[in-house]
């Protein structure tokens, strides 16, 4: 006897959605965890070693949170007005942190001493980061210097005073403690060498204020953000622009690195987050917030993600571990449970005492597992159109899974049961086809099945007399009809447009043949006329 073939359910992504290996990967972070402080989050930086504790630096004070609990772990309130940009050692045991009053403190994590005051700059310290040798600070400020410190001696080494604006930005080497890169709201990014006592080795203009910069663990690349731009430059070609990103909408306010130095992710006023691939800088997946994001943190290992935005929150987010997923996944749980449960039975004989083997005696346990069909396919396997078409058109199924509705609405138009599965229906059912055929018309995924059900439909029911309501529903088919018809009409009279534009680009292209071919014009708008008469829809509708 052969067997039912299952009703096949057309899986399509949404229209303008791609779904990568990054996206999946960074989907996998759980819903946040929210906290609130009481002023704009300024800067968070993430311990480099585990437990992987993070420092937020917010109004008059510097709390160290621990990322598993989500409790304040220490706090440090040493501050006359705001604490700006602390950062933490290497060792993760000290954590250095500017303040409006111009000085640097710095303080013991374990103890919650403040060890030593920094004082020199006149104006408030916005950033400050730890060498990588540990025994120097660099400071970035709005006296509009960059000095380097000596910890031990508490004492100033180097001080450089090239920019004209506040110094906001600021960063060092991750392999040399004498090369440290600062941004500036002149639009400059600098980059210097404490060895050096000519000044900068290197200027780039960004174009905007600077917010914000980064450099590669290999030194030859250093990345700057401000306005809505990113730029990318070559620290061993003097400067040279690599690249430049504009994907936020708004000014893009901090930088850090993820996955191991593979991905660069960005925040900004528009309350998201993009991740880029630092080989193509094209965007891979975008994180959203509620509120302006000020301040981005990830843990090396990616697990967690932290975001300090202008209204005061925090928002936590930690990568799903496998016994999570299959906590939500009750289907997976179950599998996971049977591969783990074997069975056994034995033979008894009558020597069971004397002559148990367990290696011939114990044997699996077989069960013929047979495969649960939907209650749609039972219908439709015993010819009962009507009722699978009833099944599908349930409230779960058609709102959050109308690719099963059609599938099934397919399945009957290619037995010939489509007419049978329609004709006969009373208002209340009738009203609820009409209804998912308004909303899902539309939709080009499903549009040319869809159009063939609501053509049957009309066809059956043309003749009949209708009550009021029904009636009603019907035109408001009509309507949403109508609406696409209009909007298929405004995309052809564009079209035409375009061919015309497209024609006299051409011919002005071959008048001027030193353009190298079609002109940027031609080329821009080439994808244009290809996706609008692609979207061309025939409708029999009314």
């Amino acid at each position: 006897m052969a067997s039912f073939k299952k009703t096949q359910i057309r899986s399509l992504p949404r229209i303008g959605q791609k779904v990568t290996a990054d996206t999946l990967y960074w989907r996998k972070l759980n819903f946040p965890v929210t906290v609130k402080e009481f002023g704009p989050i300024d800067y968070i930086d993430v311990m480099p070693i585990e437990p992987y504790f993070f420092a937020v630096s917010s109004s008059a004070k510097v709390q160290i949170y621990n990322p598993i609990t989500h409790q304040v772990h220490r706090h440090f309130t040493r501050f006359k007005e705001a604490a700006f940009g602390a950062s933490f050692r290497s060792d993760g045991k000290l954590v250095i942190a500017g303040c409006d009053e111009g000085h640097l403190k710095l303080f013991d994590i374990g103890s919650k001493s403040l060890l030593r005051i920094f004082k020199g700059h006149t104006g408030p310290v916005h950033r400050c980061k730890f060498t990588v040798d540990n025994i120097h600070v660099v400071s970035f400020s709005d006296d509009k210097s960059v000095s380097l410190w000596d910890i031990p001696s508490e004492t100033q080494i180097v001080k450089f005073a090239e920019h004209t604006d506040y110094v906001r930005a600021g960063c060092v080497s991750t392999i040399s403690s004498d090369l440290f890169l600062s941004g500036s709201f002149d639009h400059t990014v600098k980059l210097y060498d404490a060895r050096s006592s000519t000044g900068s080795n290197i200027t780039v203009d960004h174009g905007s204020p600077v917010e914000s910069v980064l450099m590669y663990p290999g030194n030859s690349i250093f990345v700057s953000v401000g306005g809505t731009e990113l730029r990318v430059w070559d620290m061993l070609a003097g400067g040279r622009l690599l690249a430049r990103v504009s994907q936020h909408h708004k000014t893009i306010t901090c930088l850090q690195l993820a996955s191991d130095g593979k991905r660069l992710v960005t925040g900004g006023l528009d309350r998201h987050a993009k991740i880029y691939d630092v080989q193509s800088y094209q965007v891979v997946h975008t994180l959203d917030f509620p509120s302006p994001v000020l301040s981005l943190g990830i843990t090396p290992d990616d697990f967690t993600v932290v975001a300090g935005m202008a209204n005061g929150l925090i928002s936590m987010q930690h990568r799903q571990t496998p016994a999570e997923a299959r906590a939500l996944d009750p289907k997976q749980s179950r599998k996971d449970q049977r591969k783990s449960q074997t069975a056994y039975r034995f033979r008894l004989n009558a020597n069971f005492k004397s002559s148990l083997n367990p290696a011939t005696d114990a044997q699996i346990a077989t069960k013929d597992e047979t495969i649960r069909m939907p209650r749609y396919d039972m219908f439709l396997r015993k010819f009962q159109y009507s009722k699978a078409l009833d099944t599908v058109m349930s409230k779960y199924i058609r709102k959050k899974k109308p690719a099963i509705t059609v599938a099934v609405l397919h399945e009957l138009i290619r037995r010939g049961g489509l007419k049978s599965a329609l004709a006969g229906r009373d208002d209340s059912s009738l009203a609820i086809i009409l209804t998912f055929l308004a909303r899902n018309i539309n939709d080009p995924s499903h549009a040319d099945i869809l159009i063939q059900v609501t053509n049957t439909l009309l066809e059956i029911y043309e003749s009949s007399s209708l009550t009021p309501q029904s009636e009603k529903l019907f035109l408001q088919l009509q309507e949403h009809v109508n609406r696409e018809v209009e909007y298929v009409k405004h995309l052809m009279e564009i079209e035409g447009m375009l061919h015309i534009l497209l024609a006299s680009t051409t011919t002005q292209t071959r008048r001027n043949p030193t353009n190298g071919g079609q002109s940027s014009i031609a080329k821009t708008l080439l994808p244009s006329a290809a996706a609008a008469a692609n979207t061309t829809m025939v409708y029999n509708v009314g």
